[in-house]
């Protein structure tokens, strides 16, 4: 008998550590003819019928929410009557509320909760996810009609209780014998108790008496498979207390058997091949989480590849549980493998979930690009498409480990799996590898992206140049700079070089500032702002820099830039001598000699602050027809006498 060697099997696991080891292999070989090997070799093949997770909380770095707070969520998505499923699914997933037994329990029994409501959501449940009704659940449900008053309702729903075993609990029948007997429906109230009395259907003997003795089997089934090797004798008294083992029940125990795995599995086992029950979703979904453990791993690969070959479904809670388990023990290809499992059913995770596991198995302690590489082709294979938002995450976390030098790597892989950046996710990415110091990784990820078929533009080139602009590495600026101009060409070469010109600026460096410009104009034919030109100068006359901030201007006026006057008239009148002044007035103009308004604005600044005498000397080299200009003579005289002229002159 099968049964005699699992007892065997398990009373040598009680000899000693060593020989547990080999009783496992041996459970292996004995537990069914259905056994599967470890992981899901199949082939990914869409399904016709999707039936796609909820964002899940959980798997996207946050807890799940409390079953009261998603009760209130999942009772606002069935607040409207008339949505199809696809509606209901997809407001399901928009408020990340996972639908479970718990949940379902907290809705019928919240008071607040209006009956057509719970109706709603218990005949959904009921079409798209029966397995997760109980007998708690039709009996919560079954009051709610009574105690409102909806006779036939509560009729249907009783007759519908006792074709699947399920009794009248004594909270339902309370609530449903004081709303009829105040309603006057005296003919069903005697119905009622006459059936309360007897009991309903198949379920005499585990539901008659209420809730507590469905509690108090469960936890004589445990005891009695917990307290004992398994064998004849424990067999015996399962036998003996003569239940009904249903799905509630065998669900219960396995969770009560949750420490004790490979006893959970003989149960589960015995439970079937002795006649007593036939495995539904819901026990197979429980004995997997049971073997969800480090070291009982073959075995759960073998039971969820003999739920699906039963025509079971992994349930979400399931896959969450187990996922959750698997990431925090490290078990990062068991995490990938069951990803993929679930991918090939018919509760698929959600885009979440991908990215979730991308991110744990980019942070691991080794970067497994194999890992990563499975998880997006199963993540495309089944009609996803991998965005912005995928990409964004899995650098965030790359990031936080020290690995931006993986970028590159990453990206290839997300582009095998379809995914086509956006001008700003490689804005981002050029940006950030820069400002990070990383030059090698930005140099090949710009020459990709301009090798490649994606439009280059200069924007990628910007963020480039800008990073190294903020990580003060001017000489990498530059040089990207200039392979932008040789690549791009000059003609939009304008805002990059602004920002550099003002990054030397800001660093005291405007000498190094000036001779790139010049470089670049002269070599390379690029037109700077007029903004950038003028920002140039102030900064070289400010370190008194004359000669450049001439050559500077100089170069403004072949680019028919107007001059700066505002920074050489302060520069000239704090510290510039006559013959500066006189150059200057030579260099601003194509002309022989700049407007009368220049001198007199010069005259005036000098004489301001304080300096007449180099006032007078630059009048002394002016042109005759200013020297005699009357506003010039009266600027003089007035200054002469103790008063100062104020007049603003345009040019």
């Amino acid at each position: 008998m099968r049964n005699q060697l699992l007892r065997l099997l398990l009373l040598r696991a009680h000899a000693s550590s060593q020989s547990r080891i080999s009783q496992v292999q041996h459970l292996r070989s004995f537990t069914s003819p259905l056994l599967h090997p470890r992981a899901p070799c199949v082939t990914l093949e869409p399904f016709a019928l999707r039936r796609h997770f909820a964002s899940s909380p959980e798997l996207a770095v946050e807890p799940p929410k409390p079953p009261s707070d998603q009760a209130i969520l999942l009772g606002d998505v069935f607040a409207e009557p008339g949505k199809s499923n696809d509606e209901i699914k997809l407001d399901l997933d928009h408020k990340n509320v996972v639908v479970t037994h718990d949940l379902i329990l907290s809705v019928l029994k919240n008071p607040n909760t209006a009956p057509d409501v719970a109706k709603r959501i218990f005949d959904w449940v009921l079409e798209t996810q029966g397995e997760k009704l109980s007998s708690k659940s039709y009996n919560l449900m079954l009051g709610i009609l009574g105690g409102n008053g909806f006779v036939k309702e509560t009729w249907d729903m009783i007759g519908i209780m006792k074709k699947k075993g399920y009794g009248v609990l004594k909270g339902a029948f309370t609530r449903i014998s004081e709303k009829f007997e105040k309603d006057g429906l005296t003919d069903d109230v005697e119905k009622l108790k006459d059936l309360y009395a007897r009991g309903s259907a198949s379920c005499e003997k585990n539901d008659a008496i209420g809730e507590n003795a469905f509690e108090e089997v469960c936890s004589r089934v445990s005891k009695i498979i917990r307290r004992e090797v398994w064998g004849d004798d424990v067999e015996k008294q399962l036998q003996e207390l003569d239940v009904e083992f249903s799905s509630d029940l065998i669900t219960r125990v396995l969770g009560n058997l949750e420490m004790e795995p490979n006893k959970a599995l003989i149960f589960f086992r015995w439970v079937q091949e002795s006649g007593s029950f036939k495995h539904d979703q819901r026990s197979f979904n429980a004995m997997a989480r049971v073997l969800s453990k480090e070291e009982h791993t073959q075995k759960f690969w073998r039971v969820v590849n003999e739920m699906r070959s039963e025509g079971h479904d992994m349930e979400r809670e399931t896959y969450v549980n187990i996922l959750e388990r698997f990431v925090k023990r490290k078990m990062l290809q068991d995490a990938v493998d069951l990803y993929e499992f679930a991918m090939l059913g018919g509760n698929k995770p959600s885009v979440q979930d991908c990215t979730f596991l991308l991110k744990k198995i980019v942070v691991s302690k080794e970067l497994d690009m194999d890992l990563f590489l499975k998880v997006v082709r199963v993540f495309k294979a089944n009609g996803n498409v991998l965005t912005n938002a995928n990409l964004d995450a899995v650098i965030k976390s790359l990031t936080s480990v020290g690995r931006m030098t993986e970028w590159n790597r990453i990206l290839v892989a997300m582009e095998e799996a379809g995914y086509v950046p956006s001008g700003s996710s490689r804005s981002n990415i050029a940006f950030k590898l820069s400002r990070g110091g990383k030059t090698g990784e930005a140099t090949e990820f710009v020459e990709k992206m301009v090798a490649s078929e994606h439009s280059s533009d200069y924007s990628i080139w910007m963020s480039l140049i800008k990073g190294y602009c903020v990580a003060r590495d001017l000489d990498e600026a530059c040089n990207s700079f200039r392979k932008m101009v040789d690549k791009e060409g000059a003609s939009s070469a304008g805002p990059a070089l602004e920002l550099l010109v003002g990054t030397y600026c800001r660093k005291n460096r405007p000498l190094d500032a000036y001779k790139f410009l010049m470089e670049m104009v002269n070599d390379k034919g690029l037109r700077p702002w007029h903004t950038t030109c003028k920002a140039l100068n102030s900064k070289l006359l400010a370190k008194k820099h004359f000669k450049e901030a001439l050559d500077v201007m100089n170069m403004m006026k072949h680019q028919d830039y107007p001059p700066d006057l505002d920074s050489f008239i302060g520069y000239l009148s704090r510290t510039g001598s006559a013959e500066d002044a006189v150059t200057f007035s030579q260099a601003m103009t194509s002309k022989r000699f700049p407007a009368t308004s220049v001198f007199l604005q010069l005259f005036e600044a000098y004489l301001k602050a304080g300096r007449r005498s180099e006032a007078q000397d630059f009048l002394s080299k002016c042109p005759r027809h200013i020297k005699n200009h009357a506003d010039v003579l009266n600027l003089f005289c007035s200054t002469k006498s103790g008063v100062t002229r104020t007049a603003a002159v345009a040019v």
